[in-house]
């Protein structure tokens, strides 16, 4: 099981498998996908701010159709509380998205360079 940062959704959304190395891929093509509850809310404020074309319900439903992504049931009050001993960012989205990988230690894919420097789980 692997954990989406929210760029790496948009990216999939997009059809910009270029952006990924052939290891990401693999990981890709080999794990049951999932996300954490948060990048949708993120997603969601992309799409308010016109980053993002589509409303973040668009974005979910396709991604689950076309790759069998799931957004993560893990209990909001233990990721929370997880979230709250990330110290190394300010970034509200940031600390709850690694949190819900970082509950069982599961791999994140992100690009985001403070994450990769702080969680030992993430890939690029």
């Amino acid at each position: 099981m692997i954990y989406l940062d929210t760029h790496i959704v948009v990216w999939l959304y997009a059809g910009l498998l270029e952006k990924f190395s052939q290891s990401v891929k693999t990981i890709l093509n080999e794990n049951e996908i999932l996300i954490s509850p948060i990048v949708r809310l993120e997603l969601q404020y992309l799409y308010e701010i016109e980053r993002v074309k589509k409303p973040a319900l668009v974005i979910v439903a396709d991604l689950a159709d076309r790759i069998g992504l799931r957004v993560c049931d893990k209990s909001f009050n233990a990721v929370i509380s997880q979230a709250i001993t990330m110290t190394w960012t300010r970034d509200p989205f940031d600390r709850v998205i690694v949190a819900n990988a970082a509950l069982n230690d599961n791999i994140l894919i992100s690009k985001d360079q403070n994450i990769l420097e702080h969680y030992l789980h993430t890939r690029w």
